[in-house]
């Protein structure tokens, strides 16, 4: 049953990777290591991709410490059992958001933050491909806070190249549902730290979850129908920029 249930969620994250042309030879991908199941699981996922697919690639885990003092050992040791390098990055950024900035509204900016730390130690390490654990949840999510809050009708893409940085960055779980994390994470006995962010399970994000999940009793399928959406977007019956002319009423 954990056979079969591990290669139907790495059939699922090879698709991605091909629909959206994630990986080639020779590269080396750093994997954005936060504690928590998400990321650990996506450096689970990429460990045995690299097992068994064609593709020569590296990993490195990067641990950003935003100053919040967690103790990181249990992840530096499933880095080793993986054969995994293991970096651990020091950063001001949480010092930054909640004492310097003092921001009622830390997560834009620490993610920011955080963005930059992590593409910079990625460039260091002569990366060029930076993967995120985001999965199908984060995608709708994110769908539904860009359309409550920003007015849009948008969410990340799965494969972004940065100009600026001159880095991929990947999201190879986009079509795994968090349940499939959660069992992932349990079989793999992927290590979770506890997350002492002050602004942590208090976020617009957390809000638009939890209301995403009442609307998935209603409608089961919202998080799967949402990615067929986002793949045959019927853009000609979307407005777009009002086109304003000379004629007077």
């Amino acid at each position: 049953m954990k056979k079969s249930f591990l290669k139907h969620v790495l059939g699922k994250v090879k698709r991605a990777m091909v629909n959206f042309q994630m990986l080639q030879n020779g590269d080396r991908v750093a994997v954005g290591l936060s504690g928590g199941k998400d990321s650990g699981v996506l450096l689970y996922l990429l460990h045995q991709v690299w097992r068994t697919a064609p593709v020569d690639f590296q990993l490195y885990g990067i641990f950003l410490d935003l100053g919040f003092g967690m103790d990181t050992r249990p992840l530096q040791e499933f880095c080793a059992r993986l054969g995994v390098p293991f970096i651990h990055q020091k950063t001001d950024i949480g010092e930054v958001v909640f004492e310097t900035r003092q921001e009622k509204h830390p997560c834009a900016l620490c993610a920011n933050l955080r963005r930059g730390a992590l593409n910079n130690k990625a460039l260091e390490l002569g990366c060029n491909k930076v993967a995120l654990g985001h999965h199908m949840d984060d995608v709708v999510d994110t769908f539904f806070m860009s359309l409550f809050y920003n007015g849009q009708l948008r969410t990340f893409m799965p494969n972004t190249y940065l100009d600026r940085a001159g880095l991929h960055m990947i999201r190879p779980l986009v079509y795994l549902p968090q349940e499939y994390v959660v069992q992932i994470a349990a079989m793999a006995e992927v290590p979770v730290l506890e997350n002492p962010c002050p602004a942590s399970k208090n976020t617009k994000r957390q809000e638009v979850k939890q209301l995403v999940a009442l609307l998935r009793q209603s409608y089961p399928e919202l998080r799967e129908r949402c990615i067929s959406a986002l793949h045959s977007a019927d853009l000609q019956n979307l407005w777009g920029d009002i086109k304003r002319s000379n004629l007077k009423f």
